[in-house]
């Protein structure tokens, strides 16, 4: 599949609109789900995507290393979202709430309907208690299934610090899981 790729990835370089369309397949519910998520909504999330993709196609011959081509969409795709973001707060003043409800739902597999709204009560309370970099990490690695070096490449960070960051995020939400737990009399 690396081959296949490689080869994708140059041919696209020249402009190959089949062979984008390729790439692009291999990847596209990743992308939109890790932008759905972290926007919190449908319509953001389909534009983020498109624009990343757009920006990809008319930018594809600056990918240096054909291999990395999925860690390099979810580079641009982060960026789409992080403007998304900041425009939604500048318009609304608000941050995406629907987030933290995405995330919580992804996290609680139970079915147990009052157990589900206590235990989204409680995910949602983890959740917030992240910062943000913590929670965009926690997103990317979720959502996205980026490993560490994925998005190590998408924040410009050292891989180990990203793991770092994801294993204190965890503990953070662990801890105030358990604190939850008790305070909701579990």
């Amino acid at each position: 599949m690396e081959k296949d790729i490689t080869v994708l990835v140059e041919k696209a370089k020249n402009k190959d609109t089949e062979a984008f369309a390729e790439l692009y397949e291999m990847i596209y519910k990743d992308l939109y789900r890790m932008a759905l998520y972290t926007l919190g909504n449908s319509h953001d999330a389909e534009n983020a995507v498109s624009d990343a993709v757009v920006d990809a196609f008319l930018g594809i011959e600056k990918l240096m290393d054909p291999r990395a081509f999925r860690s390099w969409m979810f580079r641009i795709l982060t960026a789409k979202c992080a403007r998304q973001i900041s425009e939604n707060v500048k318009s609304r003043n608000l941050l995406g709430d629907l987030t933290v409800e995405r995330v919580t739902e992804t996290l609680i597999s139970t079915n147990d309907e009052l157990g589900q709204v206590l235990d989204r009560t409680i995910v949602e309370e983890a959740f917030l208690a992240l910062n943000d970099e913590e929670k965009q990490i926690v997103t990317m690695t979720v959502y996205g299934q980026l490993d560490s070096g994925e998005i190590a490449e998408c924040l410009n960070m050292n891989r180990n610090t990203v793991r770092s960051v994801y294993h204190r995020a965890l503990a953070k939400m662990k801890k105030k899981l358990e604190a939850g737990g008790v305070s909701y009399g579990r």
